[in-house]
């Protein structure tokens, strides 16, 4: 094995020639005074710093070196990368102090100008209350069926088996079209969309209407001449009683908290036969309370009407009431926020006061 090369001239090297090597330092030094930003300078450093710049293809030739110019070289090309490593420092410094200075300068904020901020309006109650109710009934498999306001007469009132002289189709308490002829009325509850979805889908039919209604009922803390309902109808065969006392404690539980349940008291609607008004054990003392203000210490507070679906009611919509049954029931929504949340007044919830809806955030 032969030894080491001890007549080996590094200047033969080209990339230790010290003029190179002076070189590439000026290079590198003109490169980084010229750089006007963070990210230019940042892109001069791979050619200047990197692996393959000038002084670090120099910096590994120095091994192949006989030890007696090893240090000579050595001391040389590292004196050249320090100067270079202390250019770029300094020039970064300088560029880091501009941009902060540029930002303190473009993004200043007046402190002394008076605010532009408006508070953040909040979804209505009652929608969100409706939407509250939907996903119950979506969640419970049910459908959510839509209908117009504005409603032809037969399906308010005859579809449903309400008699011509029937007190609800007088003019004190319903709104009708003009001409009243026409027979047009704004809806005075959602069982139309009961009828038309009995006529459109046919049977068996699980569906629940939610939405707008209108009656000549005098503006007053408990009640209004436009509120909401929503309402359930399900026909199929063999639907009982007990099915709908079952959906309504679900419906109960699920908006008022575990052991609200629901109570049926005999009593009337057209449209359904056995009749019952529906009950809701008091959210507030149980029925525990002699003294409660809620259900004036009966333990119950009235929430709507309910019963299975007239015969008549299911020939009208092209149903055989021999084979299947069903069951309607409905309740007011603003009266269900009531319960809910202890509004007292029902005028709080029309008069637009946005301080009104900002209490209830964005969830009901």
């Amino acid at each position: 094995m032969s030894g080491p090369n001890t007549n080996y001239d590094p200047v033969e090297v080209a990339v230790l020639d010290p003029e190179a090597v002076d070189a590439a330092v000026a290079s590198a030094l003109d490169a980084v005074a010229g750089a006007t930003s963070l990210d230019e300078l940042k892109a001069l450093r791979a050619t200047h710093q990197g692996d393959k710049s000038a002084l670090a293809l120099a910096n590994r030739e120095i091994g192949a070196l006989p030890p007696s110019a090893k240090a000579e070289a050595g001391k040389r090309v590292g004196q050249a990368r320090g100067r270079v490593n202390q250019a770029f420092a300094a020039r970064q410094l300088e560029l880091e102090a501009e941009r902060d200075e540029r930002i303190l300068t473009e993004e200043a904020v007046d402190v002394t100008l008076p605010t532009g901020r408006r508070p953040l309006g909040r979804r209505h109650p009652i929608e969100l209350m409706s939407e509250r109710i939907a996903d119950l009934f979506v969640g419970m498999g049910w459908e959510i069926a839509e209908g117009p306001e504005i409603e032809a007469e037969w399906f308010n009132f005859d579809a449903l088996n309400f008699d011509a002289d029937h007190p609800a189709r007088q003019m004190q308490d319903t709104f009708y079209v003009d001409p009243p002829e026409a027979g047009l009325v704004l809806r005075t509850h959602t069982s139309p969309v009961q009828a038309r979805t009995l006529l459109d889908r046919g049977v068996p039919v699980y569906v629940a209407a939610i939405g707008r209604v209108f009656r000549t009922d005098e503006l007053d803390a408990t009640h209004m001449p436009a509120f909401h309902q929503v309402e359930g109808l399900a026909v199929d065969e063999g639907i009982t009683m007990a099915h709908l006392k079952g959906t309504l404690d679900r419906l109960a539980s699920e908006l008022f908290g575990d052991g609200i349940t629901t109570r049926l008291r005999p009593s009337y609607f057209p449209f359904t036969e056995p009749s019952a008004e529906m009950d809701l054990r008091c959210f507030v003392c149980r029925g525990e309370d002699p003294d409660c203000r809620t259900c004036k210490g009966t333990g119950w507070i009235e929430w709507g009407g309910c019963g299975m679906v007239n015969r008549n009611v299911l020939t009208a919509c092209g149903v055989d009431p021999d084979r299947y049954t069903g069951f309607a029931f409905g309740m007011g929504i603003d009266r269900a926020l009531m319960f809910r949340t202890g509004v007292s007044d029902m005028r709080d919830m029309i008069e637009g006061d946005v301080r009104f809806d900002a209490q209830f955030g964005w969830e009901i």
